[in-house]
């Protein structure tokens, strides 16, 4: 890697030498590419659900069960991972995520049975708790103070980049070479981006021991409660939808496989322009650009089986869908860590 000097201190304040801005931006990159590898495979059964429940001989309804099973997990893993590995170097615990999100990808493509694909999604659950909590606040960590921003927008950026790619590209794998294919794709992809953080992402040793008292404490204030189960509610009903709307465009909508594809592709990018579009509203008002993109995401889903009859109604509702839950993770994001900014790990 880049040379090093021995007079000033890396940008996280952890005495170590002061590394190229270079690899620093890698190091940002690669925690973006585990975030994306997090959330493609985590939304990657959407768009195959259909045919993982014929290869299985399963409902849609008990083929949900993979994407149930590691929002709950992650609910729980991440304070349970957060307090537990406090004290292990940040980097160390990246890693370890990565590994364990690819074997959850090779074991789901390998299964020959329905509860090995949900043994997978267990260990996904897990990556998705302990992950997102340790990186989603590195920036400042790994590049200057004055990039921190940008850096912490390109980390964030993941979520709709996942968003676009993720279903679309996962139901254009499996239309070509099966659902299994796609799980073995994303499995090379979290190997590449394993090595990545092991190449340049620096030892990162903790630098605040996060504690029960401390979320004990956090869950005390009423505004961190109130986000709490705003977030809460917002998410169980983008997710109790969306996880479905495969079914439904096929079913209700009668749209070819191809054009579900593109569908899910225009949804993704309006996911995109939401982020940007939270992102300029909710440094100002976090509590107005939530309520807005909760509002969007209540209208377009009771709209869908209405105006949803038509092709044209179905891609205008998934746009506004689109760009409403592009803004909330960092309208819910930005929420806790105003709440809490002395402890952003924590939050």
């Amino acid at each position: 890697m880049a040379s090093t000097t021995t007079a000033d201190t890396h940008p996280g304040g952890t005495g170590l030498p002061t590394r190229s801005p270079l690899v620093g931006w890698l190091a940002v990159v690669s925690v973006m590419l585990g975030i994306f590898s997090i959330v493609t495979t985590e939304i990657l059964p959407i768009g195959l659900l259909t045919k993982i429940g014929a290869s299985f001989t399963i409902s849609d309804g008990m083929a949900g069960l993979m994407m149930t099973m590691p929002g709950f997990l992650a609910a729980v893993s991440a304070p349970v991972v957060t307090v537990a590995t406090a004290r292990i170097d940040r980097r160390l615990m990246l890693c370890v995520f990565m590994l364990l999100l690819a074997v959850a990808n090779f074991v789901a493509a390998a299964a020959s049975d329905y509860w090995l694909v949900l043994v997978s999604r267990v260990l996904v659950g897990i990556v998705i708790g302990g992950f997102w909590s340790i990186g989603a606040c590195l920036a400042e960590r790994l590049v200057p103070a004055e990039s921190a921003g940008r850096a912490t927008a390109v980390i964030f950026s993941a979520v709709p980049l996942g968003s676009v790619l993720g279903v679309p590209a996962g139901t254009f794998i499996g239309d070509l070479a099966g659902w299994r294919m796609a799980f073995v794709v994303m499995g090379a992809l979290t190997v590449g981006v394993l090595l990545m953080l092991m190449l340049f992402v620096p030892p990162l040793p903790p630098t605040q021991t996060i504690r029960l008292d401390v979320l004990r404490g956090m869950i005390r204030s009423v505004n961190t409660r109130f986000a709490l189960l705003l977030t809460f509610l917002v998410v169980l009903a983008h997710f109790g939808t969306y996880t479905y709307v495969t079914p439904f465009l096929e079913q209700v909508t009668k749209a070819s496989s191809g054009m579900i594809t593109v569908f899910l592709l225009i949804y993704g990018a309006a996911g995109i322009a939401g982020n940007f579009v939270g992102g300029t509203i909710v440094s100002r008002r976090p509590r107005a650009a939530f309520g807005l993109a909760a509002a969007l995401i209540a209208a377009a889903t009771l709209l869908l089986p209405v105006l949803g009859r038509w092709e044209i109604g179905a891609v205008a509702l998934l746009i506004v869908w689109g760009v409403a839950y592009g803004a909330v993770p960092v309208s819910s994001q930005t929420w806790f860590a105003k709440a809490s900014p002395g402890s952003p790990e924590a939050a």
